[in-house]
């Protein structure tokens, strides 16, 4: 049967605005889950009923899609310039940094001027210098050239040395030209360190002076090491003398001949105050005895004669058992008899048995 109204047979009906705006809603949510990720978004929370809210906007949602559609609808963007326009307005103003904008001049190169460097010495200040001479004859008008130091570890070009510092010329249209100097400290006094620009020649004139190292005589040593071995090239240090002995005193004037000579005699010691005085002390062994108030030694009595064991005494000596000999551990009689001296004899019942009184 032909229809004169309506759509073809077998296509879908014409749309209506309730399945255009859920069609709609579809493929925002799809766009909102390819762009937006909801693991950063600040007001995306999901509550204890499993439901999912705005909070910017205070609406709930049943899924994830229905939430990525709030986001993209007018309300939701709506309260989004809302709160940025109240938080730039109470936020504090802060001053911002001035940044000096330098405008870099884009201009053709025309190559690298012609140079001329001398090297010169000062025999009075022992002191080095170089001559730089820089021919500019196409420099632009009213422009003058300029130069400046840099350190091995600001260019890029070659490899860092510390040892070298490169001295940098610069004037338009020309490329910029180095040249490797050593790091050696450069003396800037006024008549040393000059530049000159000739503006009828064009020629950029530098002269800079080395300052001169300090002579190695005035180097302090090194000391050398703790084990005995010096620095190479350091003459070794001479030991010093070993120390002297000195002499042994002389024998005081006041002694006999044949004293035993051994510390000094001590003085006496002073008076106690009261009526006792201490007694005076033992003579010493090895050392000598007190001298008496006399100044004077006493002679001692001559040693009895006879053939005990006193009689081989000698005043001053010391008896000492001979080292080979033991100690004797033997009954008191045999000591007596390796004295000399016969021991009594036992009494007469000795060995015999007494008979014992017989018992009541």
């Amino acid at each position: 049967m032909d229809r004169d109204w309506g759509s073809k047979p077998g296509s879908g009906g014409a749309a209506s605005a309730q399945n255009e705006a859920i069609d709609r809603r579809e493929r925002l949510r799809r766009l909102a889950l390819e762009t937006i990720d909801l693991a950063k978004d600040p007001y995306f929370m999901r509550n204890h009923l499993g439901s999912y809210e705005c909070k910017l906007c205070l609406t709930l949602h049943n899924n994830e899609g229905n939430y990525l559609a709030h986001t993209q609808g007018k309300r939701h963007q709506t309260n989004l310039a809302k709160r940025a326009a109240r938080e730039a307005k109470e936020a504090p103003a802060q001053p911002q940094p001035h940044k000096r904008k330098v405008s870099v001049r884009k201009t053709v190169k025309i190559g690298r001027p012609g140079y001329r460097v001398t090297k010169q010495f000062d025999p009075e200040t022992k002191q080095r210098s170089l001559l730089f001479q820089i021919e500019y004859p196409e420099i632009e008008d009213l422009s003058k050239p300029r130069h400046r130091f840099m350190s091995s570890y600001e260019q890029r070009v070659q490899s860092f040395d510390k040892r070298y510092q490169y001295l940098l010329f610069a004037a338009e249209p020309y490329e910029i030209i180095a040249f490797r100097v050593p790091s050696t400290e450069i003396d800037k006094s006024t008549p040393k360190f000059f530049s000159h620009w000739d503006p009828d020649s064009k020629m950029f004139t530098l002269q800079l002076y080395f300052k001169s190292k300090p002579p190695e005589a005035n180097k302090p040593q090194s000391a050398p090491a703790t084990n005995g071995t010096a620095a190479p090239g350091v003459p070794p240090r001479p030991l010093a003398p070993p120390p002297q002995v000195p002499p042994p005193p002389p024998p005081s004037q006041g002694l006999p001949p044949g004293a035993p000579v051994g510390n000094p005699p001590r003085g006496p010691p002073p008076s106690m105050p009261g009526s006792l005085q201490p007694p005076p002390p033992p003579p010493m062994g090895n050392g000598p005895r007190p001298m008496p108030p006399g100044g004077a030694l006493p002679v001692p009595p001559p040693p009895p004669v006879g053939s005990g064991t006193m009689a081989n005494f000698t005043p001053g000596t010391q008896m000492v058992r001979p080292p080979s000999m033991p100690l004797q551990h033997s009954f008191r009689g045999q000591q007596m008899q390796s004295q000399g001296i016969r021991p009594p004899p036992p009494p007469p019942n000795m060995g015999q048995q007494v008979p014992r009184p017989p018992m009541s």
